[in-house]
């Protein structure tokens, strides 16, 4: 994997849709942005660098996300996230992040992803289905 140095960032600008709203099994929550929808758009964000880095055998897994979320934006809202990498050690890249909605702070955080050889997690997913069998 390529190495990325601290300092380095990446933009991606999203749109909200109706269905990143707060919403579970029983109902709608809350008609905005939702907290788990953020933690999969920031992970996706700061994973630009994993796309960009990777080798063809080569794939990311992620090992932590950490969201804190500050505002509400409803559907339609344009977010743009930026992803700083924080390190890059060993094939294990930790980011920093942030969304915005123009000039308001929606949610920061981190995300951990390490990448490793392709083989290897299938192997490892492997043994999941076995022991799970």
């Amino acid at each position: 994997m390529k190495t990325f140095e601290a300092g380095e960032f990446r933009q991606l600008t999203l749109t909200v849709q109706a269905a990143d709203t707060a919403a579970f099994a029983a109902g709608q929550v809350h008609p905005v942005y939702a907290t788990f929808a953020v933690a999969r758009d920031a992970e996706w964000a700061c994973r630009q660098f994993v796309l960009e880095g990777k080798g063809s055998d080569e794939e990311g897994i992620g090992t932590f996300v950490e969201v804190q979320h500050h505002s509400p934006a409803k559907p339609g809202t344009q977010v743009v996230y930026t992803a700083t990498v924080e390190s890059h050690d060993k094939g294990h890249l930790i980011c920093r992040w942030e969304a915005r909605a123009g000039e308001r702070l929606l949610a920061s955080g981190r995300t951990g992803q390490k990448v490793l050889p392709k083989n290897k997690l299938e192997q490892l997913f492997e043994g999941l289905s076995q022991a799970e069998g």
